[in-house]
């Protein structure tokens, strides 16, 4: 199987319906061994599920505020103590918020970027070590399509921003770690049929806002998934500093 023996961790995976847990769904099918990154105790739920469906994998569910530098480290600790090493790390991990520009207050703005920009430094501080230290490994950060045109379909001008600081985050990090043997790429998404986005966007909007695209419909998690094992996986073993788009044809460039 593709990924057979490797560890893979995945932030953001407590969802149901979401990215992170559609990602490590199919890591583990494809025979990694996960480690599950969440805030929410819901995390406990969701690593008895994927260890309930694929019993010839290995699963542990992490506890982890993204935002704290410290518990970022001490979930990078837990995951090798108890598995060995790190070969990827999937940062799905995210906040979803709208707003037009003059409506965002100070607040707002510090949450959203805690969250998407730095919580995803955190996380590559913390993990990058192993790998790097291994002389091999993956990051694969989720940005947003959001980032790429300036917002303008779910997250407002504070989403559009963090996101696209983790794409420049991401091509930082391929220069730095490229010597090292780990590599760093992005995905970024278009409008996907996550928890995140249908509890944010009624279905008629959802409906008017996929009409016009190339695809015409919203995208499944299961697909960025993919997109993300690949970058994850050994057949992009010579990409890095890449942004892979999974967006039904929303921003063509």
């Amino acid at each position: 199987m593709l990924m057979q023996g490797k560890v893979c961790d995945v932030t953001g995976a407590a969802s149901a319906h979401g990215i992170g847990r559609a990602t490590a769904a199919m890591l583990a099918s494809h025979g990694a061994r996960v480690a599950l990154i969440d805030v929410s105790a819901a995390i406990e739920g969701a690593t008895q599920e994927i260890t309930d469906r694929y019993p010839e994998s290995e699963a542990i569910g992490v506890i982890c505020n993204i935002t704290a530098r410290a518990e970022c480290a001490a979930a990078a600790e837990t995951v090798t103590s108890r598995m060995g090493r790190v070969d990827a790390v999937v940062h799905c991990a995210g906040i979803i918020r709208s707003g037009g520009f003059a409506e965002i207050s100070e607040k707002e703005f510090a949450e959203v970027l805690a969250v998407n920009l730095t919580g995803a430094f955190n996380i590559a501080h913390a993990f990058a070590p192993v790998m790097a230290a291994q002389g091999a490994g993956s990051i694969v950060n989720v940005a947003s399509v959001a980032a790429q045109r300036g917002g303008g379909l779910v997250g407002g001008a504070h989403y559009a921003a963090s996101k696209g600081g983790v794409l420049s985050l991401t091509k930082s990090l391929a220069r730095e770690l490229g010597p090292s043997g780990v590599r760093a790429n992005a995905v970024c998404p278009s409008l996907i049929e996550t928890d995140f986005v249908t509890s944010a966007v009624s279905s008629d909007r959802i409906r008017e806002l996929t009409a016009g695209l190339p695809l015409g419909r919203a995208g499944r998690p299961d697909e960025v998934a993919a997109a993300c094992m690949f970058l994850a996986s050994d057949l992009s073993s010579y990409i890095t500093g890449a942004t892979l788009d999974v967006n039904g044809g929303s921003h063509i460039h």
